[in-house]
């Protein structure tokens, strides 16, 4: 047999068994149910899927080619499922607590100026510029309601006299705190003579002389007392 004419009778039968097989199919697919119902795959009375020798479904010429699928598709891979994005959970921030205001509280401060004042003046000591300066140190930490003053004298002279003296010592008491910042509407002053003494009358015994002036020194004082408010955390 000649090589070439064999070669050319089977390719001739190949394409042949190729055309018929398509031929049926199409021959097939005219007997079926064409899609009465509109759908884009070819099927069967019994609602199969009819095949082209390919093992593909036949497309109707309805609507757009079908999606790939296991039904139409012998060689179809099932796409991985897409991981569901789950959104972060939201930040808790917790609620910040507010520091507790602050409170005022009663301050009571008290001045024994037994240092203030020498025998028959109403001048200042240089010690007693220095308590005082410590005492209206103090009141920079307190909002001052009041400040009460209240002079003395000691029992040497007539009560007359020492009521005067003792007016005249909270006075300048007064006057120096002023003068160092204190207001003045906040203070109030009184004077006691020599009605109010701390010394008792057994301790400084005898006339009028300079070891009795030395023992009645702390009854010549002005006694400062202070309420207001301290503010404290």
């Amino acid at each position: 047999m000649n090589k070439s004419f064999s070669k050319k009778h089977i390719g001739l039968a190949a394409a042949c068994a190729l055309a018929l097989g398509i031929l049926s199919g199409a021959a097939q697919a005219q007997n079926m149910n064409l899609n009465p119902d509109g759908k884009a795959i070819v099927d069967d009375t019994g609602g199969t899927a009819v095949m082209n020798p390919f093992g593909l479904c036949w497309h109707s010429s309805f609507g757009p080619p079908p999606a790939a699928g296991p039904e139409c598709d012998p060689n179809y891979v099932a796409p991985k499922p897409v991981a569901a994005i789950v959104p972060p959970a939201p930040q808790v921030v917790a609620a910040m607590t507010p520091p507790p205001a602050p409170k005022p509280v009663a301050e009571k401060l008290t001045l024994d100026a037994d240092t203030l004042f020498d025998f028959d003046k109403a001048t200042l000591r240089p010690a007693g510029r220095d308590t005082l300066d410590a005492f209206v140190g103090k009141l920079k930490d307190i909002t001052p309601e009041t400040i009460m003053t209240i002079g003395h004298a000691d029992r040497i002279g007539t009560p007359t006299y020492n009521q005067r003296l003792s007016e005249q010592r909270v006075a300048t008491v007064k006057d120096y705190m002023v003068s160092k910042g204190v207001e003045a509407n906040r203070i109030y002053t009184e004077g006691k003579g020599e009605s109010q003494p701390v010394t008792k009358a057994e301790d400084c015994v005898g006339p009028k002389s300079a070891k009795v002036i030395a023992c009645l020194q702390p009854d010549r004082r002005v006694d400062i007392e202070v309420i207001g408010t301290r503010i404290t955390h």
